[in-house]
């Protein structure tokens, strides 16, 4: 779209050109949910896993979502996919090829765009990791939580440290950028213990790391049957050593739960954290997207029967609307807010096509608190704001 064009956001606000444009797709199934995990994920029921018509008959329904959503994104670029879940390396290497050779038919994936695919250590996942590449995934995130057997056992995790092991040492060989997602505070994890999962780590030389706080999320097993947890000091001397570790070993933590060596960043999700668009498509997949007459948020069904259901009969959004001027102050907020560099104050305006006056009460009360930089051109948290990062942003609830 011509960067001329002003789309009319709610308000009278105006946004001069739609922002980046990323895509999600959910595939939501998990061989196990985890007591933690309050993700769409579903539990296979057939033992061998999903069938080959299982998944036949998903893509076939995520090309009717997709063709429904066209109309909304039409003649955009996008500049990176992320296919997550669930376990999408529970889906074969000719499904995901399939996926790709569909999703690149129709719309205007960018040559360079970063293509993520979440995969767990499984071992006949793992297997699967260089057909995944020769199918056009060019990063992989592997979802390995812990090395200690009996953390991973606690966790509800279907792999073990062995199997966590052999998975990255293959992600090593057949991909130049890929993420670990690992989780601290687990239960009856010790200081020396979570030191003994992040030195592991560090020794393969991880391009990025995603290192998550685990919380007992509402509607999880966790949550109705919470475990023992390490109190909130050893949480805190567990977050200094990650910091500590991370950057002697020259990884950036360049965002909240996020950490990355010169030039691996995560594109995808930096594009969500600065207020970027994004199209999801998939069961209970969420988007963003600016278009002529404002904001839009979009949810997809969730469960998996009834979104291929809908989305078969090119209907496969349940709820939408469009955001108001104050939920975009707050929505804005609580994605900047999250990069320890924060954004450049006129970012505000481009992507929600408001007056940073809008957000002035709040930037002067965070700025008053010392969470907030003291800064006209940036809009970035203080060392004490990455600290209490929940309480800045609170401040621009509307």
């Amino acid at each position: 779209m011509n960067a001329a064009i002003s789309l009319a956001a709610p308000g009278g606000q105006t946004i001069v050109s739609p922002p980046p444009l990323s895509l999600y797709v959910h595939l939501p199934w998990c061989l196990k949910k985890c007591p933690y995990c309050d993700f769409n994920s579903h539990e296979l029921r057939a033992a061998d896993g999903l069938s080959q018509a299982a998944q036949d008959a998903y893509l076939r329904s995520l090309q009717s979502d997709l063709e429904h959503s066209l109309p909304m994104v039409w003649g955009r670029s996008v500049i990176s996919v992320f296919i997550g879940g669930g376990t999408p390396s529970l889906f074969s290497a000719q499904s995901i090829d399939r996926l790709l050779v569909t999703l690149r038919s129709l719309l205007r994936i960018n040559a360079d765009a970063e293509i993520t695919m979440e995969a767990n250590p499984g071992t006949f996942e793992a297997q699967r990791f260089r057909e995944f590449r020769a199918a056009g995934v060019n990063r992989l995130s592997i979802g390995v939580q812990s090395f200690n057997d009996a953390h991973l056992k606690a966790l509800g995790r279907v792999h073990d440290s062995k199997a966590a092991r052999a998975a990255i040492e293959l992600a090593c060989e057949e991909f130049e950028t890929f993420n670990l997602d690992l989780m601290y505070g687990l239960p009856g994890q010790s200081l020396a213990q979570l030191r003994d999962d992040l030195n592991l780590a560090l020794s393969y030389r991880p391009p990025h790391l995603s290192y998550y706080n685990l919380t007992l999320e509402p509607n999880t097993y966790f949550a109705s049957h919470p475990p023992q947890l390490p109190d909130d000091d050893s949480v805190a001397a567990m977050q200094d050593a990650i910091e500590q570790a991370s950057a002697a070993a020259q990884l950036e933590h360049y965002e909240v739960s996020a950490y990355a060596r010169r030039g691996h960043r995560s594109r995808h999700n930096l594009n969500y954290w600065q207020f970027g668009d994004y199209l999801g498509i998939g069961a209970g997949a969420h988007s963003k997207l600016s278009l002529h007459d404002g904001v839009l948020r979009q949810s997809r069904y969730k469960h998996p029967a009834k979104y291929q259901q809908q989305a078969d009969a090119m209907n496969p959004v349940e709820q939408e609307h469009r955001l108001q001027a104050n939920d975009l102050v707050f929505e804005f907020m609580l994605n900047a807010l999250r990069l320890h560099d924060g954004v450049d104050s006129e970012l505000f305006s481009e992507r929600t096509g408001l007056s940073l006056a809008r957000a002035s009460s709040g930037l002067l009360e965070a700025e008053r608190r010392g969470l907030l930089v003291a800064n006209p051109g940036k809009i970035a948290p203080t060392e004490l704001g990455r600290r209490f990062l929940n309480d800045l942003q609170q401040i621009f609830l509307p």
